[in-house]
């Protein structure tokens, strides 16, 4: 009876330190608040893993050009200018003037996101799409690196524990390469693809780095809007780059020709090309208004909850083989971005507490030269 007393009483403890303010914060939110972000949360959730299977479907079912993929991700572009328009219009906010340097940050950005997607556009043309998924999740361990290197963020033990575990999920998935090659893939092929996906999400850990220096350097601060802004801006650029790359490599010209090739015929072709364009801002769109409704905690786990989604849809819908090294690499990364996201969280928790104890000593402090002065206020001259 003593033990479970006391097993409460920790557990209340912690709640109150935990849970309690966060609780307090959100229960005070309107039921529009709510609303838009189960809207945003089930885009963020399911939009990603339906572009990455529209991706792999492409392949899967004759489609050949990696560039034609890699422009179709930032093609929906106008659809984050469009979300920008509320802001402009309805609350009067103006557009954030750019000079040169933003100009010039914002092109490179387009440049690497075009290579980015490139790099994942041949890593699916070869991998299964639960494979790709699973790898892709060590942008996750790039992501913490370049943001050390770069913008200085401290790496907790939690932060380190996610990068050796998701390390680990992906020397597991190259042991296991050979149980899941797909037909008419070569050995050489799959190193190839298993390869660029790595790449590819170091890459993406490098961009993600970069545009938040670009926030403390040229910003110094950000909000929605802003971050709606730079997203639409380097799509645009990385569009350019993409549409450059398709039309020097010809995927334009033999649209007609590769749609009549296709397995379920031409609707079916550019019905998954249009639906791909669409999920891939869709999900973007869903990310940045989840990680600014809420924080970056939910973001996090959004994330890490959309690798299980896309592994799981692509054994449903795509038939993918998922063996036991596979569903051990799973584990293990979703393990991975559990670690990282509570690490994230006890640092958040931290860091409010010394906010909080900064403030109290500040009003103490306050308090104490108020009556300093007023004592001399009141003594006699």
């Amino acid at each position: 009876m003593l033990e479970r007393i006391c097993q409460h009483e920790i557990s209340s403890s912690w709640f109150q330190r935990r849970l309690l303010p966060w609780w307090q914060i959100y229960s005070r939110k309107s039921g529009g608040y709510w609303l838009v972000l189960t809207v945003s949360s089930i885009a963020m959730l399911t939009a990603f893993p339906a572009a990455s299977i529209l991706t792999r479907l492409y392949y899967q079912d004759g489609g050949k050009r990696r560039w034609l993929i890699s422009w179709v991700a930032v093609a929906g572009w106008p659809l984050t200018a469009l979300a920008l328009l509320p802001f402009y219009t309805v609350k009067g906010i103006s557009p954030t003037p750019l000079n040169w340097q933003l100009w010039l940050s914002y092109a490179v950005l387009g440049f690497l996101s075009g290579a980015d997607n490139l790099m994942f556009s041949w890593a699916y043309s070869y991998l299964p799409a639960s494979t790709a998924s699973l790898l892709s999740a060590s942008s996750l361990t790039f992501t913490a690196i370049f943001a050390f290197l770069l913008v200085h963020k401290k790496l907790n033990a939690f932060a380190f524990n996610a990068v050796g575990i998701i390390t680990a999920a992906t020397v597991i998935l190259a042991l296991d390469s050979s149980s899941d090659r797909p037909a008419g893939v070569s050995k050489k092929d799959y190193v190839v693809g298993f390869i660029l996906d790595i790449g590819g999400s170091a890459l993406h850990g490098l961009i993600f780095a970069l545009s938040e220096l670009i926030f403390i350097k040229f910003l110094g601060r950000d909000s929605i809007h802003l971050v709606l802004e730079q997203q639409t801006i380097v799509s645009f650029f990385g569009c350019i780059f993409t549409t450059i790359g398709v039309i020097i490599s010809g995927d334009f010209s033999v649209l007609k020709s590769e749609s009549r090739g296709f397995r379920h015929g031409p609707v079916s072709y550019y019905m998954v090309l249009i639906w791909a364009t669409i999920t891939f801002q869709l999900g973007v769109l869903g990310g940045v208004a989840v990680l600014y409704q809420t924080s970056t905690l939910l973001a996090g786990v959004l994330n890490a909850a959309r690798v299980p989604v896309t592994s799981i849809a692509a054994v449903i819908f795509l038939q993918d083989p998922m063996g036991g090294f596979k569903i051990l690499a799973l584990l293990l990364t979703i393990w991975g971005f559990g670690s990282y996201i509570y690490g994230g969280f006890m640092e958040a928790q931290n860091h409010q507490r010394s906010a909080t104890v900064t403030s109290s000593q500040d009003n103490r402090f306050s308090d104490r030269t108020f009556d300093g002065q007023e004592k001399l206020e009141t003594m006699p001259a």
